[in-house]
């Protein structure tokens, strides 16, 4: 790893901890949107491993968003989003079985709009 890469890593960690849950929420919902991205641009050049990596990353964070839904206080909004987030596992594989980008298209639209009212809530 170079002094760069230490560095960036470094100064994620820092922004983690000092981020309130609301906070942590909106850095996921970041970093499943460049994993969409990357997915994207991946399935358009036809380069099989890279857009495994990126789903796998976007896979991953859905799981994580989807694992800290409180589904006893969180009532009907965190049953909707648990929907909503198997929807977009489905249609991320969905993408990678047909090698297609308008599953990955719409999974970015709807994290897009998740992402910019987390964003809102967090801005209090």
């Amino acid at each position: 790893m170079s002094f760069a890469s230490r560095g960036a890593e470094t100064y994620r960690q820092q922004q983690v901890q000092s981020c309130n849950p609301i906070e942590l929420v909106v850095l996921l919902y970041d970093g499943a949107l460049q994993s969409l991205d990357a997915a994207r641009a991946a399935i358009e050049r036809r380069d099989i491993r890279a857009r495994q990596e990126a789903t796998n990353r976007a896979l991953s964070i859905i799981a994580e968003l989807q694992c800290t839904l409180d589904m006893t206080r969180g009532g009907e909004i965190a049953a909707s989003l648990d929907r909503l987030y198997s929807y977009a596992n489905l249609r991320l594989l969905e993408a990678t079985m047909n090698d297609d980008v308008a599953p990955v298209e719409e999974v970015q639209k709807l994290f897009g709009i998740l992402r910019d009212g987390w964003n809102q809530v967090a801005k209090g």
